[in-house]
């Protein structure tokens, strides 16, 4: 016989993956990317009107503070909601499977049956899921319901994650008007801007397996086309109103 010490496990064979439905990780990515690209063009949007440079702060703070919170917000409710939604569903299964056995089995024999399994293999995994409370409610949740129960989420993380990086993403456009003001501090930020913009998409390239290039070029333009937009609103209606 073959001794299986002399081929050790693959590299991937015990590969590991990243737990990215608890919600803080997406809400991190996207208050980072959405207070980039919110105050960027924010900021240029009132640049382009030729106010001063206190009133320029002024809105990329108020827009910082404001979007974070906002985001904030509307992050807890959603994910709230979403998971009193989860738990509500998992009363219901946990309910069913306490009064009718028998019918769950049933159909979780034929959820097996739907996907190829062959019936006598289909029956002995219902019987072995079945004879465990809790790894039936699990897999009943996963098969009927499509979600994981163990990875409902949290709404105060993906709420905290989502503030920060909002705030972090806002932050950054916004420093060079708190200490310059004028073409340079325009400069600073469209360049602040560019470059933390081609970062988030590289990072989200790197974590999705996609190609980061593409990933980078992609955030660029998104970043790029909404500031570029919002300056020329900005210096269109400035010119206007000083005719």
């Amino acid at each position: 016989m073959a001794d299986d010490r002399a081929h050790p496990p693959s590299p991937g064979a015990f590969h590991h993956h990243r737990n990215v439905s608890g919600g803080g990780f997406r809400a991190a990515i996207f208050g980072l990317s959405d207070g980039l690209v919110t105050n960027v063009s924010l900021i240029l949007g009132v640049a382009g009107a030729h106010p001063s440079g206190p009133f320029v702060r002024l809105a990329g703070v108020a827009g910082l503070v404001a979007g974070a919170f906002s985001m904030a917000a509307g992050e807890f409710v959603s994910m709230r909601a979403q998971s009193e939604l989860m738990l509500r569903e998992l009363d219901v299964e946990r309910a069913a499977l306490r009064k009718w056995p028998k019918d769950e089995r049933d159909e979780l024999i034929e959820i097996y049956l739907g996907r190829g399994i062959g019936p006598s293999v289909a029956e002995r995994l219902a019987d072995e899921v079945m004879a465990d409370p809790e790894l039936a409610l699990e897999t009943h949740a996963r098969e009927e319901l499509g979600f994981d129960p163990r990875a409902i989420g949290s709404p105060v993380q993906a709420s905290l994650s989502s503030f920060f990086s909002f705030a972090l993403g806002a932050l950054l456009p916004l420093i060079p008007w708190l200490v310059n003001s004028g073409n340079g501090a325009v400069v600073a930020s469209v360049a602040i801007g560019a470059v933390t913009a081609l970062a988030v998409g590289f990072l989200l390239g790197q974590l999705t397996g996609r190609s980061r290039w593409r990933s980078a070029m992609r955030q660029l333009v998104v970043a790029a086309l909404a500031a570029a937009v919002t300056f020329a609103i900005g210096r269109a209606v400035g010119l206007g109103a000083g005719t």
